[in-house]
């Protein structure tokens, strides 16, 4: 039973980065001709369009976008609360597919900053549609922490800080979904 669990944890986890992608991408304003930028956008596509006649966004806000990904956050947790052979409460459900899209938004911009940092060490000063993409979206988040902490020896550190608020802010929002419960 802990192996379906996983699975499907797992594949709603990966289904919610893919549209979390896609409703951050033009926050941090992602060219939208980047090859990886185009192919989330077909594979959102068939959901999202049709969806957006129904749900319009509200100001930058992609409410279509952020709707499905909710919806699978708390179609998986109403499956893993069963499969555990526990009944969902409605109220927790509700309340913790939105604190666990917070957590996923959180660890998808960690991953980012780890990447990118990866890709600096393996191909620096090389372009590649993933290091665009990557560069747009983790740039604003770094650029504060950049403006208080100076390099040393030439290393930029300042991901490592953004790394551990992005991580600290994380676990507030697990130990929320605990107090839920």
């Amino acid at each position: 039973m802990r192996a379906l669990i996983y699975i499907i944890d797992a594949l709603s986890m990966l289904i919610t980065f893919v549209f979390l992608l896609r409703f951050w991408l033009p926050w941090f304003r992602v060219d939208f001709r980047n090859p990886l930028a185009q192919g989330i956008l077909q594979i959102t596509a068939p959901i999202i369009i049709p969806l957006r006649r129904i749900v319009p966004a509200i100001g930058r806000i992609d409410t279509a976008t952020i709707l499905v990904a909710y919806v699978v956050q708390a179609l998986s947790m109403i499956l893993v609360i069963l499969l555990s052979g526990n009944t969902p409460g409605a109220r927790f459900v509700l309340l913790a597919a939105l604190f666990q899209l917070a957590i996923l938004s959180l660890r998808l911009f960690m991953f980012a900053i780890i990447v990118r940092i990866v890709l600096s060490w393996v191909a620096p000063q090389t372009y590649n549609p993933v290091t665009a993409m990557l560069t747009s979206m983790t740039e604003p988040l770094l650029a504060p922490f950049r403006r208080v902490i100076p390099p040393i020896g030439g290393f930029d550190i300042s991901p490592v800080f953004a790394i551990i608020l992005l991580g600290a802010l994380s676990i507030l929002f697990q130990d929320s979904i605990a107090w839920l419960v």
